[in-house]
């Protein structure tokens, strides 16, 4: 018959089928980011780490407010009034908070505001993308930070990359277990499918391999 397939073709086709599930990547996938929620989705807050640069307001005392200073290596922070306060670890809000506390001490009711300015994120507060990619690159985590944010940042897919075969890796921060998850890349960069697209963490990992092909 001039319809049928033989049956070489046939086994070639079901070995090139079973080939292709088996490069497919591995684990569950991650719901999709909607434009909504990149948009307004909160998120965990910013983790103030070594090195990152903090604007300290203290309303109606300028004298006690301090530009663009920098986060120690030891993690700590020297403002007027304030000596060698801890600043790694706490989020802009625990610091202020912090920094409060020791200025109640000499102004009435101090109003305290902490900006970071620059951040030079520590190990747990970055996203990195390694494996077949233009920049592989460890990029400081931001509010509502998606894979497609951190896949232009590090100049989209290698020549050779099997995008469909990425996955993210993620630790459980309460169990501390890692847990991976599959990614679809291809889909998202070359086909445009932002069903694709997925929510970011702090700490997570993107892996990218090549094509077996």
């Amino acid at each position: 018959m001039p319809n049928s397939l033989s049956l070489p073709r046939v086994a070639g086709l079901a070995l090139a089928t079973t080939y292709l599930t088996a490069c497919a990547g591995t684990g569950p996938e991650l719901p999709s980011a909607s434009y909504a929620e990149t948009q307004s989705a909160p998120s965990a807050e910013y983790i103030i780490g070594p090195l990152d640069e903090i604007t300290i307001h203290v309303w109606r005392n300028p004298e006690l407010s301090a530009e663009n200073i920098q986060v120690r290596p030891d993690g700590r922070i020297t403002i007027p009034l304030v000596r060698d306060m801890a600043a790694v670890g706490k989020t802009a809000t625990q610091l202020e908070s912090d920094i409060h506390d020791e200025l109640v001490k000499y102004i009435e009711q101090p109003i305290v505001s902490v900006i970071v300015n620059e951040f030079n994120s520590t190990f747990d507060q970055q996203i990195r993308v390694v494996g077949s990619t233009e920049q592989p690159a460890s990029l400081p985590f931001r509010a509502n930070m998606t894979v497609l944010d951190a896949m232009i940042a590090v100049g989209g897919l290698g020549e050779f990359a099997a995008g469909n075969r990425a996955k993210l890796l993620r630790i459980d921060r309460e169990t501390g277990e890692q847990n991976e998850y599959r990614l679809r890349l291809a889909d998202l960069l070359k086909r445009g499918d932002s069903s694709a697209n997925v929510m970011l963490s702090p700490g997570d990992t993107i892996i990218i391999p090549e094509s077996r092909f």
